[in-house]
């Protein structure tokens, strides 16, 4: 039976046993089964906030993807087209500004959220069959991280290969979203990018025609929101941050700090990014023009504090700290085998032209299996003696097995190479095309 037809039998397998889980809606005392990230949401949150709660507790029980992304949005619709102001909370803070805004309740509204979700799984389990979009082109994801030698794990990564069927998008554009974020001094920053940032690109007012200029600009948007946040309830982490976005056959980048992403061609590494950090000379010339200061205390600093010099949140460090991403457009000519993005904890130890080794090196050991290709990079980046926090996520653009096969076969005789010499690779930026890094 084939993979399309497995999967209506899957998705009711799947319905039953949540519903038998959830037999009945949730009280209003009843505990919520994941744990809360805030206490109180703004209402330009609340689709972030129930989207991540609801992906978090559908993924944790095994949910087919396309399932839990289509079954998320029809419960988040729901809810957006609710009466919220029942959830409201009253305001204590002495700051009118503060004091003017609507606060809503978090618990309560994610236990309507959690019972409008079981609503809508009822609803399609008596269906004939679930109401599922047509599935995208499979892309195979490898993402590993680990705390390392650190008091926390601050990292967050995110992972959306279902981006239409979680937003509702039917325009027949195949898309695909990925970020890592490295968060500091607390992992409230990264872990409020992680929520919020792909919403406030899929809601851009230009994501339809310019992606690559939504997803650039939804991260100052997503650093106004958490500077609010942290003004209000006295936050001062930071995080930076790299997020890709797959459409069509363009690749779309942007990104702040020294969280990084590069690509693999036909095994060659292709420097798509120049890191933000304080001693980059337009950094520098940036944060001195606005009166701070980079200093070098074991590491170039702002104002002799952050190794950054762009990040999401460091209230205590605006302006000089920016919030301002940059960003890129790249054409993809199919010859592209993978992206790797990963924070500072892997490429403070690995070398991006190493990373073609060692893939291929996981791929020969493993018969073409690349699913635990991004834990043998993330073990690379330890041995090479990386003692921070540590995220590695892999996109296959090809299949694994193809880019093995392609590397044992003589240089002349390979598919690539031969489509390659046929003009059929046009890899292309808006900015000057990227070339493989030397070690």
């Amino acid at each position: 039976m084939s993979k399309g037809a497995d999967e209506p039998d899957m998705a009711r397998k799947f319905l039953d046993s949540f519903l038998h889980e959830f037999p009945s809606p949730l009280g209003p005392e009843a505990p919520l089964p994941v744990s809360l990230q805030t206490r109180t949401l703004s209402s330009a949150e609340v689709e972030g906030e129930v989207m991540e709660l609801a992906l978090r507790l559908l993924g944790s029980r095994k949910a087919p993807l396309p399932l839990a992304a289509a079954l998320t949005h029809a419960a988040v619709e729901e809810v957006l087209g609710a009466e919220l102001a029942r959830f409201a909370v009253k305001q204590t803070s002495e700051d009118e500004e503060e004091k003017a805004a609507t606060l809503l309740d978090a618990e309560s509204l994610q236990r309507f959220f959690l019972n409008e979700l079981r609503q809508v799984s009822h609803r399609w389990r008596e269906q004939p069959r679930p109401i599922l979009m047509p599935e995208q082109p499979h892309l195979l994801v490898s993402v590993h991280a680990i705390r390392n030698t650190r008091r926390k794990m601050e990292d967050r990564h995110v992972a959306i290969p279902e981006f239409n069927q979680l937003f509702g998008i039917k325009d027949g554009e195949d898309r695909a979203y990925f970020a890592v974020f490295d968060g500091h001094g607390g992992v409230d920053a990264a872990n409020y990018t992680a929520t919020h940032l792909h919403v406030n690109l899929a809601h851009h007012v230009d994501f339809p025609k310019s992606p690559g200029k939504a997803l650039q600009e939804s991260f100052q948007c997503t650093d106004v929101m958490f500077l609010q946040k942290a003004k209000r309830e006295k936050l001062r982490s930071g995080t930076t941050g790299v997020a890709a976005l797959i459409v069509g056959d363009m690749l779309h980048i942007a990104w702040l700090g020294d969280s990084q992403v590069m690509l693999v061609r036909r095994g060659e590494a292709v420097t798509l990014m120049d890191p933000h950090k304080p001693d980059r000379e337009d950094e520098r010339e940036r944060i001195e023009k606005l009166g701070g200061c980079v200093a070098y205390m074991g590491c170039w600093r702002v104002n002799g504090t952050l190794a950054v010099s762009r990040a999401i949140g460091d209230i205590d460090h605006k302006p000089y700290v920016s919030g301002d991403a940059d960003g890129a457009s790249f054409k993809l000519a199919g010859s592209e085998d993978y992206l790797l993005l990963a924070c500072d904890g892997f490429f403070d130890a690995v070398q991006p032209c190493e990373v073609p080794a060692l893939v291929l090196e996981h791929l020969k050991g493993s018969q073409g299996d690349g699913h635990g290709v991004a834990e043998r990079l993330v073990a690379a980046a330890k041995h090479g003696g990386s003692s921070d926090n540590i995220t590695v996520l892999v996109v296959f653009l090809r299949d694994p097995s193809s880019i093995l096969a392609d590397s044992l076969r003589p240089p002349q005789t390979s598919d690539s190479e031969e489509r390659a010499s046929n003009g059929l690779f046009s890899f292309f930026t808006h900015k000057s095309s990227p070339q493989p890094d030397k070690c």
